[in-house]
């Protein structure tokens, strides 16, 4: 039944973008999709009609639903069914539809972004980053096959195109030569065209007031920028990605600062919680790569006068890096953090690691699952500690948050994967 979906909602989706003809920007990586994604809808928000991907609609299926500005039908062949003719409505009958398309495009295996780029066809291609060890790298021989496939939203552009690239990571850097779309770099280096200076993380004494501020160059134009409750440098990125996509737009940087003021890091993404015994919680629980762990533990660091408590979970589809970065992150976690808290199987790396340099063995833990972890950390967290909790999708690192948070009432609203199909598994 899948792949039939697959092909007719390839079919409608197709029909869609030829008779409605949107700018369509795509957004791929390694690392920082969703929130370049949110970032970027935030500021073309303030000047045109914009739709993007909700939830994770990314792959061969959310891709063709976000064009049709469907959900999914699930299990359900009524729900599909409605899908299909909803769809059929837009194409018979002209509708209100976006100037723009946010598309997030993932790919889990070779051949994911030739798929789509096969009905999808970008006026411009936002990518991201890579990193040393991306995630599903599992999938792939090595990061400069994930790089190729990364590629290839970029590598049709036509020379009116913008290729919007983040020329801190060497593997995107690299891919401005297979594009005739005009570059646009960003980024922290020297010598990139839109550029994040004075970065700093502001602590206050309630966290909740705490963030980062920073400047974007452009052209010798300077705009500086001011954000609570985002964390971590490699946040900064995401907005430059957004701003670089204004540019391209003709956006000044009024408009832009105007936009980013609205943007808001997406759930599970490095916020800052309230959590029980007043202390203080950074849900990170999204997502985990080895270079997205070990950025979220320096961000940990900066929590002076505090307890610092790291609970971290498996990072998975690593392939051949897998005991490897879990060593890395657990000699990370021995400089960051006063207590370690792990979770899954390839966490045990993370825990040897982390006593292999110094850590007293009673402050290390180890959990064959998030919910093994729940109540031990929570006999452990004391007053004022900030407790970073981060992990892989699929070690639901959230209902650790769950427990440990003040208002657990408001976890739907808060914390990532609180739909109805998340909490029974």
């Amino acid at each position: 039944m899948k792949s039939i979906i697959e092909r007719i909602l390839k079919r409608l989706a197709a029909d869609v973008l030829r008779k409605y003809k949107p700018k369509i920007i795509g957004v791929t990586g390694s690392m920082g999709k969703t929130s370049t994604k949110e970032a970027i809808f935030a500021v073309l928000g303030e000047k045109f009609f914009v739709w993007r991907n909700v939830k994770n609609y990314n792959n061969e299926i959310g891709v063709p639903l976000t064009i049709l500005g469907q959900e999914s039908g699930g299990r359900s062949p009524f729900r599909w069914l409605a899908v299909i003719l909803k769809s059929l409505k837009l194409i018979f009958f002209r509708s209100q539809y976006p100037q723009i398309l946010i598309l997030e495009m993932g790919a889990d295996k070779p051949g994911d972004i030739q798929y789509l780029m096969s009905f999808v066809d970008p006026n411009a291609g936002v990518i991201t980053g890579i990193g040393e060890v991306p995630v599903h790298v599992e999938y792939f021989k090595s990061p400069i096959q994930v790089a190729r496939e990364k590629s290839g939203l970029i590598r049709f552009l036509k020379e009116d195109d913008f290729a919007i690239l983040n020329f801190d990571d060497k593997l995107v850097k690299d891919m401005a030569s297979k594009t005739k779309g005009k570059i646009l770099s960003y980024g922290f280096s020297e010598g990139v065209q839109v550029r994040a200076t004075n970065y700093q993380l502001n602590i206050a004494l309630d966290p909740s007031l705490s963030g980062i501020s920073f400047k974007i160059e452009y052209e010798g134009k300077v705009m500086p920028i001011r954000k609570e409750g985002i964390f971590g440098q490699h946040q900064i990125y995401s907005m430059l990605a957004a701003c670089a996509m204004g540019l391209a737009l003709n956006m000044n940087l009024a408009e832009i600062a105007e936009g980013l003021r609205s943007y808001r890091s997406p759930k599970g993404r490095l916020q800052i919680l309230e959590g029980i015994k007043s202390t203080w919680i950074l849900d990170d629980t999204y997502n985990a790569s080895p270079s997205a762990t070990i950025s979220a533990l320096e961000t940990l660091t900066k929590f002076e006068g505090r307890r610092r408590i790291a609970v971290l979970g498996d990072m998975l589809e690593l392939g051949e890096f897998t005991e490897s970065m879990h060593r890395l992150v657990g000699e990370k976690a021995y400089e960051c953090a006063d207590y370690f808290f792990t979770v899954g199987d390839r966490m045990r790396f993370a825990a040897e690691a982390a006593e292999q340099k110094g850590m007293k063995k009673h402050k290390i833990f180890w959990f064959e699952t998030a919910d093994g972890a729940r109540m031990p950390l929570q006999m452990t967290i004391q007053k004022g500690d900030v407790i970073l909790v981060k992990g892989s999708q699929g070690m639901r690192m959230e209902k650790i948050v769950e427990e440990i948070m003040a208002h657990p009432e408001k976890a739907g609203e808060l914390l990532v994967r609180q739909e109805a199909k998340w909490k029974k598994r």
